[in-house]
């Protein structure tokens, strides 16, 4: 029974990527034969099942970071982004303190039934990637992904969308692309002197509460700045629980350390959706930062402050 079962998921999901693979031939025909046209998106999304779906894997744009973008849209003040997206015929009566991601099947049935919102999103994919708010929100990585040659089913744009599928892990991993090593050359270039690890007093008296920090300048010993960096691009219910956490450990460090100051850098799209446990994260930290340009040179000034 089990062997048919599996037999049966298999033909079925078969069934499903197929699906997905015609609709799209159909559609690369159709641009090729006759001109790129937002009007073929717009078809696909209020025409086929999953359309949707076949829009994603023909750009490499994740589901989930299409529900992140969403809504960071909505909570979003940009009038050019927001004129974009048609953002005043769909997201009515929006409170930006409560507010909740959308799931799936809203998101499906938003499309099937408003036009304005399927428009938007086709414009989204058409013209993202010329949007500076979205420039500055969005990794790059993803960034990338918004591009007209990947509509037009151009070879390197499919070459290109496999390979970020392929690489995104390990890219989002490498050193260069974390927020730790950017924090760290900042650091360098200063030269200040900084460890990580776990803070003496913390670790010889109390265990439960001990944790790795990300940056304790000048050392453990004697810590005068003690940083943590939280960039989140999706969303996950371990928010909740690193919010508490960095709330306990600031009274710890409070406690033991009542001359340092405990720094947090908090960014990412993915705190849009959880606007409680980022208000909690913020409320631990004596001062908070982005890793927005502008929040970077305000960074470094506050460093000379502290440490002068």
């Amino acid at each position: 029974m089990r062997v048919n079962e599996q037999k049966f998921k298999t033909e079925m999901y078969e069934s499903y990527i197929n699906s997905l693979k015609e609709t799209l031939l159909v559609l690369k025909n159709r641009v090729e034969t006759q001109g790129l046209k937002k009007q073929y998106f717009e078809e696909l999304l209020a025409n086929k099942e999953n359309g949707l779906r076949a829009l994603l894997a023909l750009t490499g744009f994740a589901n989930e970071s299409l529900k992140r973008l969403i809504t960071v849209v909505r909570v979003s003040d940009s009038k050019e982004l927001s004129k974009l997206l048609y953002k005043d015929k769909w997201a009515t009566d929006e409170n930006n303190i409560d507010l909740k991601e959308w799931g799936d099947t809203k998101i499906i049935n938003l499309i099937k039934s408003n036009f304005y919102f399927r428009k938007g999103l086709v414009n989204l994919f058409f013209e993202g990637s010329t949007i500076p708010f979205l420039a500055q929100t969005l990794p790059l990585f993803e960034l990338k992904k918004l591009s007209i040659s990947k509509l037009k089913f151009e070879v390197p744009a499919m070459i290109d969308t496999l390979v970020r599928y392929k690489e995104k892990g390990s890219y989002s991993g490498k050193a260069e692309n974390n927020p730790e090593y950017f924090l760290a050359e900042i650091f360098r270039e200063a030269r200040i002197t900084f460890e990580k690890g776990d803070l003496t007093e913390l670790f010889k008296n109390e265990s439960v509460e001990k944790r790795t920090m990300d940056f304790i300048i000048p050392n453990k010993t004697n810590p005068q700045i003690i940083i943590e960096s939280s960039f989140l691009v999706t969303t996950s219910s371990g928010q909740g629980d690193k919010s508490k956490t960095e709330g306990n450990i600031k009274k710890l460090i409070s406690k033991y350390y009542p001359n340092a100051k405990f720094v947090g850098f908090v960014d990412g799209i993915g705190w849009y959706v959880r606007k409680g446990d980022l208000m909690r994260m913020v409320s631990a930290y004596d001062e908070v930062f982005t890793f927005h340009k502008d929040e970077v040179e305000r960074f470094k000034k506050y460093l000379k402050k502290e440490l002068k």
